[in-house]
């Protein structure tokens, strides 16, 4: 199989005040969130983890800037985050009234965001193996992006059950099961099926993005 090499360049003044932009506007939103939230305790068990995810990003950004289709994914994905633990995830309005007016037995806000969630996450291993590896635009990348972003999903069920139980938090507040004994098998599930649809959907825009920004391809 032919391989081919993607060389990072320099990346355009535009997309780093389009990346300081999106951060400000999720910072903001954290703050006015934090002002107060439906249960303290939930919301900062809720916001740590991607808030030092993000910390390492923003670190990350000269050394790896990412395109800004990932960039605009990853603040979306923060705002749904935000919204979900500012009001926790059973009493987010909007899911809500997704309930009562499709007729689910449950808010369904968390499979929302673990859908999105899947989405934005395999956008990001997308663009990471393809910069960082020999992989090439493929198949082959398709399903390992997408398993990377299954393992992620299930590693992301363990350490909010650990959470939960080190923080002695009640289970069905923070982890939002509303009485679903297959909670976790959906989250995990839609959060494949994100990854997959990310992929099919924005791949070539991705790409196209990558050559833009001095990511090209040689044989």
């Amino acid at each position: 199989m032919q391989c081919d090499t993607w060389h990072q360049g320099g990346m355009a003044s535009g997309d780093d005040r389009l990346a300081v932009a999106l951060l400000a506007l999720v910072l903001s939103a954290l703050v006015l969130a934090g002002i107060a939230p439906h249960d303290r305790g939930v919301f900062a068990l809720e916001v740590v983890p991607w808030v030092v995810l993000l910390a390492i990003a923003a670190a990350l950004h000269r050394r790896f800037p990412l395109t800004p289709l990932s960039h605009a994914a990853s603040a979306g994905l923060c705002l749904l985050l935000v919204v979900g633990a500012h009001y926790t995830y059973t009493r987010v309005p909007a899911g809500l009234w997704l309930r009562d007016a499709l007729g689910f037995a449950r808010n369904p806000y968390d499979r929302i965001v673990h859908f999105a969630g899947g989405f934005i996450a395999g956008l990001l291993v997308r663009e990471v193996l393809l910069r960082r590896t020999r992989l090439v635009r493929g198949w082959r990348t398709f399903f390992l992006v997408s398993l990377v972003c299954l393992a992620g999903g299930a590693l992301y069920e363990i350490l909010e059950w650990w959470l939960a139980v080190l923080a002695r938090r009640d289970a069905a507040e923070f982890l939002a099961m509303q009485g679903d004994p297959w909670d976790t098998q959906w989250d995990m599930f839609l959060a494949l099926l994100g990854a997959a649809l990310a992929q099919a959907s924005l791949g070539r825009l991705q790409d196209r993005q990558m050559r833009r920004r001095g990511l090209k391809r040689e044989s």
